[in-house]
C-alpha cells in the first residue's frame, strides 16, 4: 500500500462517525473532514493555529512533562500547569519532615522561592515521515530479524535527526503496528522548578478508594516553571537562567463549563493496544492481570502498614506506593470491563470475518492459524513472566541487587579497570539513591511474600533450579520469613563497611556469596534461560502477525480504514468530545459537574483519604468562591467530564475549549470504561478533569499566591 495512500485512508474521513469521541488524532495530520468536524462541533481556531512548524501554534503550548505526563504553558513566562501526581515525585523529593510540602502544600511568592528538581520538559519542534526509508531497510524481513533490525534502523535515523549539544532529540514511533513511521523531534528543557502544590489532601482527595471513580472532587494540579539561558535556550540549572519565553501559552477561560461544550484534549497518550487480537485479550484477562493485581495486591498491604505508623515513612514510600496503587485498580477494572462487556466475542466475530475475506490471499490467509500457535506456545510460561517483574523484582532490595549485574558481567569478562570503576561508580550512586527511598520491614515482608508466591503460583519445572530445594531444607516449609530475614541481615548492601570494601575492591566471589544478589541472580538467569527467549521469539511473531493484520484490514474494508487512528504511543495527539454526563447502570444518574457541596459531605476529619486543611472547610463553608464561583451552579466547581479518548500520558493534558483557553487539567477516567487500552466503549468513556477555576481558587484563595494569579492571563 502506497503511503500517500494511506494517510488518505487513516486521516481524511469522508464518512465520519456519528461517535467522533473516540480517536487519538496526530494533529498535524488531521483530514479535511476531521476538521470540518471539529468546527461543526465548536473549533473556532484555524488548522494553522492548531499546528503549525513554521508559525507558532497551540502545539507550541504542550509539553511532554518528566517521563510520562503531559504539560501546557500558561503565561509569557513560561509557567506549567501539570497534575499533582505528575509532581509527586519532584514535590516528596522537595519535602523534609521539617518543610513536608508535600503534606502542607508550597506557593513561591517570588521566583526566588522557586525550587530546582530534577525533571526536564520536552517541547515538540517538528514531525517526519520515515516510512519509506524504514520499509524500504525491512524489507521482507519478519520474525525477530525484523525486530533487530527495526531497532537498528530507527535507532540510526534517532541519531542521524538529534544534537545533542542543541538538546534536540528525535524519537522514531512506528505507527499502526509497522505500518507506518513518523520521526518526532523534540527540544528539552532541563531547569524546571517547582512553584506552587496544594496539600497532598486537596491534590490526592479521595486517594485510592476514589481513584479511577467518578464523581471526583480532586484538586490533580501543580505547578512548575521552565528557565533557559538568556538566549532562550536550554540550558543546566543555573541561579542565572531566566524564565523561558514560549512561543505560545494557553489563556485561560472563567466562563466554566455545561453540557454539550466542545473539549479538546492535546497531550501524550502513553499506550494503547485497540488492534489487539483475541488471543491478546484472552491472555489479558485470563493471565497476565489477574496475576499482576494480585502481586501489587500484596506489595499495597505491606507497604501501607508501614506507612500509616509514621509520617516520616508515609512520605519516603508516597511516590513508590502512589505508582502502584493506579495501576492495580486499573488492571483490575480493565479486566471486568473487558470480560463484561465480552470485547474477546467481539474481537473474534471481526477475525472469523477477515478469515473469511483473507481465503485465497497467500499474505493473508494463514495469519490467524499461526498466530493462535504463538499464543499456544507462550502462554504457559506468561505467568512466570509477571511473576518475575511484579513479584521477585516487586521487593525494592531485590530489584537494586539485580542491577549489579553489569557489574558481575564485566568482572566475568575480564573488562578493564575503567569498564569496571565505571560500573562501580554507577552502582554507588544507585545505592544511595536505593537506601533514600527503602523502608525495610515492608520491603523484608514483601520478599518473603513473593517469593513464597512464586513457588506456589509457578510450574516448578518453570523454577530455578535447586533454588527452593536449598531454601526449603534449610529454613522449612513455613520458613519464607526466616529466609527473608537472613537475606537482609546478611547482604552488604545494607552494610556501610562491607560495602565500601566490596567497592573499593570489586570482588566475583563476594558478589555471588551476597544473599540479595544470589537470590536476584537465581531468578533472573532462570528467566534468561526458559521464559526470556521465548518471550522475545513470541513478542516478534506477535508483531508481525499484528502488522500483517492491520494492512489486511485496511485492505479489506476501506470504508473502516478511513475511521482509524493509530493507536497511542506517547506521541502528541489530539481528542475532541464535550461536555457530558452518563448513566453507568440503570436507574443511575451521574452529572457532568463535581461541586464543593460534594467535598464537604466527603470530608471526614483525620481519615487517610479524606481529610482537608481547616482553611479550605472554612472557606467552603462560608462560600468564599470569588471571582470562580460558577454563576449557575452558585457554588464553586471541582471536578467535570467529558466525552474526550485519553490514557496513561495525557495525566496533566490540558482541556480547551474551541477558543483555545484551558478549561480544566485532565487527571482521570472512568472506572466503567477502564477497558480503553483495548477497546474504547463509546457509551461509558468519560475522562476526569479537575476545573481551572477550583485551580486557580486553591492557588489564590487558600494558598494565597496572588503572584501567580496575576501572571496568567485570564479571560472572563
Amino acid at each position: 500500500m502506497k503511503r500517500s495512500f494511506l494517510l488518505l485512508l487513516v486521516f481524511v474521513t469522508a464518512v465520519f462517525r456519528s461517535y467522533a469521541d473516540e480517536g487519538m488524532w496526530l494533529p498535524q495530520l488531521l483530514g479535511q473532514q476531521v476538521y470540518k468536524d471539529m468546527v461543526q462541533k465548536g473549533l473556532k481556531l484555524s488548522k494553522e493555529q492548531l499546528y503549525s512548524v513554521n508559525k507558532n501554534s497551540l502545539k507550541d503550548a504542550i509539553i511532554i512533562f518528566g517521563g510520562g505526563c503531559t504539560g501546557e504553558i500558561v503565561s509569557p513566562e513560561g509557567l506549567i500547569f501539570t497534575n499533582h501526581h505528575c509532581g509527586y515525585d519532584a514535590i516528596a523529593s522537595a519535602s523534609t519532615v521539617d518543610h513536608n510540602y508535600l503534606r502542607d502544600g508550597f506557593y513561591a511568592r517570588n521566583k526566588g522561592e522557586e525550587i530546582k528538581t530534577g525533571l526536564s520538559v520536552q517541547f515538540l519542534l517538528r514531525i517526519e515521515d520515515v516510512t519509506k526509508e524504514v520499509t524500504a531497510a525491512l524489507g521482507s524481513l519478519s520474525g525477530k530479524e525484523r525486530a533487530d533490525k527495526q531497532t537498528e534502523v530507527l535507532a540510526a535515523i534517532n541519531k542521524r535527526m538529534s544534537d545533542a549539544a542543541a538538546s534536540i532529540e528525535t524519537r522514531v514511533s512506528p505507527l499502526f503496528k509497522g505500518n507506518q513511521y513518523l520521526a518526532f523531534v523534540y527540544e528539552r528543557y532541563n531547569d524546571i522548578r517547582l512553584v506552587g502544590t496544594p496539600p497532598e489532601a486537596v491534590g490526592k482527595f479521595g486517594g485510592d478508594t476514589d481513584n479511577w471513580e467518578w464523581p471526583r472532587h480532586t484538586g490533580d494540579f501543580s505547578i512548575f516553571r521552565v528557565y533557559a539561558n538568556r538566549q532562550n535556550k536550554p540550558a543546566a540549572y543555573d541561579p542565572s537562567n531566566v524564565p523561558l519565553k514560549p512561543r505560545w501559552f494557553l489563556p485561560i477561560s472563567l466562563k466554566g463549563v455545561k453540557e454539550g461544550d466542545f473539549t479538546m484534549i492535546w497531550g501524550y497518550p502513553g499506550g494503547t493496544n485497540r488492534y489487539e487480537s483475541s488471543y491478546g485479550i484472552k491472555l489479558a484477562t485470563d493471565v497476565n492481570n489477574p496475576t499482576l493485581v494480585t502481586l501489587r495486591d500484596m506489595r499495597l498491604k505491606y507497604m501501607f502498614e508501614q506507612m500509616r505508623k509514621d509520617p516520616a515513612i508515609k512520605l519516603k514510600l508516597a511516590s513508590s506506593y502512589a505508582g502502584i496503587a493506579n495501576y492495580w485498580k486499573f488492571f483490575d477494572g480493565e479486566s471486568k470491563q473487558l470480560l463484561k462487556y465480552d470485547v474477546y466475542g467481539q474481537k473474534k466475530a471481526a477475525e472469523d470475518r477477515f478469515n473469511v475475506w483473507a481465503k485465497g490471499k497467500p499474505e493473508f490467509q494463514n495469519i490467524f492459524a499461526d498466530w493462535a500457535k504463538a499464543y499456544d506456545e507462550w502462554k504457559p510460561y506468561a505467568k512466570a513472566r509477571v511473576y518475575l517483574n511484579e513479584g521477585i523484582m516487586g521487593s525494592p532490595l531485590i530489584d537494586f541487587a539485580a542491577s549489579l549485574i553489569p557489574l558481575r558481567n564485566a568482572l566475568v569478562s575480564g573488562a578493564s579497570k575503567e569498564e569496571v570503576a565505571k560500573l562501580v561508580s554507577g552502582a554507588v550512586d544507585a545505592r544511595a539513591e536505593f537506601l533514600k527511598e527503602e523502608d525495610k520491614p515492608s520491603d523484608q515482608h514483601i520478599l518473603a511474600a513473593a517469593t513464597r508466591m512464586f513457588y506456589e503460583n509457578v510450574d516448578k519445572d518453570q523454577q530455578p533450579a535447586d533454588f527452593y530445594t536449598r531454601l526449603l531444607a534449610v529454613y522449612g516449609a513455613n520458613g519464607w520469613d526466616k529466609y527473608a530475614a537472613d537475606v537482609f541481615t546478611r547482604t552488604f548492601i545494607f552494610d556501610d563497611a562491607k560495602w565500601a570494601a566490596f567497592t573499593a575492591n570489586p570482588d566475583l566471589k563476594a558478589l555471588d556469596e551476597d544473599p540479595a544478589f544470589a537470590h536476584a541472580g537465581a531468578f533472573i538467569r532462570n528467566y534468561q534461560a526458559g521464559a526470556g527467549p521465548k518471550y522475545q521469539e513470541f513478542t516478534a511473531k506477535n508483531m508481525d502477525y499484528g502488522r500483517l493484520y492491520l494492512k489486511g484490514v485496511m485492505s479489506m474494508d476501506p470504508a473502516k480504514a478511513k475511521m482509524m487512528y493509530p493507536d497511542a504511543t506517547f506521541t502528541m495527539r489530539v481528542s475532541y468530545g464535550q461536555v457530558k454526563a452518563y448513566k453507568p447502570r440503570d436507574a443511575v444518574f451521574y452529572d457532568y459537574v463535581t461541586t464543593s457541596k460534594g467535598v464537604l459531605e466527603k470530608y471526614k476529619p483525620g481519615d487517610y483519604e479524606y481529610d482537608l486543611p481547616a482553611k479550605q472547610i472554612g472557606l467552603l463553608k462560608n462560600k468564599d468562591f470569588g471571582q470562580y464561583m460558577d454563576p449557575v451552579r452558585k457554588d464553586l466547581v471541582i471536578d467535570f467530564i467529558s466525552s474526550n479518548d485519553i490514557t496513561g500520558g495525557n495525566s496533566g493534558s490540558p482541556v480547551i475549549n474551541g477558543r483555545g483557553e484551558l478549561l480544566g487539567l485532565a487527571f482521570d477516567g472512568n472506572y466503567e470504561a477502564l477497558s480503553h487500552k483495548l477497546a474504547f466503549d463509546k457509551d461509558l468513556n468519560r475522562t476526569i478533569n479537575v476545573d481551572i477555576r477550583y485551580v486557580l481558587w486553591c492557588i489564590d484563595k487558600l494558598g494565597g499566591a496572588t503572584n501567580i494569579i496575576n501572571e496568567l492571563k485570564l479571560v472572563r
